[in-house]
């Protein structure tokens, strides 16, 4: 796109947002002169833009009231913040006619984007998984999570530069077999060709992109979420604790710090769930447990029972509340 051109897509940008702009607010934000303002005005009116010049001294241009331009022109970040802003609202909707207006406003969207981003977007909301209930994702760049969606969906590897925790760059092969957002952060899991086993990837710690040939199955009965969920929650860790509370899995959920835990009905007893999750220390455990504020037992592990952990907390409290 030429720059002229690409500045009259810009005034008219300026003019959608409403109200009337001065003649030197325009040439100041588009970087030309007043003149030039004027010739990309008329550019506007020759395309049949209503564009209507306001007399005085607060005078200048501004567009017909009531006009709406149908092209709906938005950036590649854009557009993906306003499809994952509706598809959060459909996934948290309960009204059916809430759920009838997000649904008519995403057709909407896809109907005015070009078709290259609309088939990304697309590609997008097919390769995510939501793990867990929680705030709005934190999108990483914006190339990296639209790429590695399509890949996904296309089951293309992707040659990846990855940075860790401790800045260090790596180069690798990841064949991405998800997208998941989990607790405000995005990532990519699939098969890692530095480590040949499933990994995570942080997507706002990739640096760089690039799709290769060729294509990689999936394993059958892959879950995504899961998966991810048990990464980000310690797999590599001491403890691993296994709990039966009674309550709902959603009341459970209140209740955990974080989503740290894996939480399933436990089938045997039924109005109990099992809680799983996995810990360095065990001294902090107990804080968790009386936090639930429900009965609990515990399965696992023995040296949470055999120190008798839980009793000297409860102990500490029932002193603490009788003290003057």
């Amino acid at each position: 796109m030429t720059k002229p051109l690409a500045r009259v897509l810009a005034l008219l940008e300026i003019l959608q947002v409403g109200g009337t702009r001065t003649l030197r607010e325009l040439s100041e934000r588009l970087d030309v002169d007043e003149r030039t303002v004027r010739r990309y005005v008329d550019h506007l009116l020759d395309l049949d833009v209503p564009v209507e010049s306001v007399r005085g001294r607060y005078g200048g241009y501004r567009l017909a009231p009531g006009y709406r331009m149908p092209p709906l022109m938005l950036t590649d970040d854009e557009a993906v913040v306003v499809l994952l802003g509706l598809v959060g609202t459909r996934r948290a909707a309960l009204q059916p006619d809430t759920v009838l207006a997000v649904e008519s406003a995403t057709a909407k969207l896809r109907r005015v984007l070009p078709r290259a981003l609309a088939g990304r977007l697309d590609a997008l909301v097919a390769a995510t998984s939501y793990a867990s209930e929680g705030r709005s994702p934190t999108i990483p760049e914006t190339g990296v999570l639209l790429t590695v969606a399509e890949a996904a969906v296309r089951r293309r590897p992707l040659a990846i530069t990855y940075r860790d925790k401790n800045d260090r760059s790596t180069e690798r092969v990841l064949e991405p077999y998800r997208v998941v957002a989990l607790r405000g952060r995005w990532y990519a899991t699939g098969l890692d060709s530095s480590s040949g086993e499933v990994r995570s990837f942080r997507l706002d710690r990739v640096a760089r992109a690039v799709v290769q040939e060729g294509q990689f199955p999936v394993p059958d009965g892959f879950d995504p979420a899961a998966h991810v969920l048990e990464a980000v929650s310690g797999a590599s860790y001491r403890y691993a604790i296994s709990v039966r509370v009674q309550g709902s899995e959603r009341a459970v959920q209140r209740r955990m710090p974080g989503s740290i835990a894996r939480i399933e009905p436990a089938g045997e007893e039924p109005g109990w769930v099992r809680v799983r999750w996995r810990a360095e220390r065990l001294d902090w455990v107990p804080s968790v447990l009386a936090g639930l504020d429900l009965p609990f037992v515990i399965e696992e592990p023995d040296e949470l029972r055999e120190r008798v952990r839980v009793r000297a907390l409860a102990a500490r409290l029932a002193s603490w509340a009788e003290a003057p």
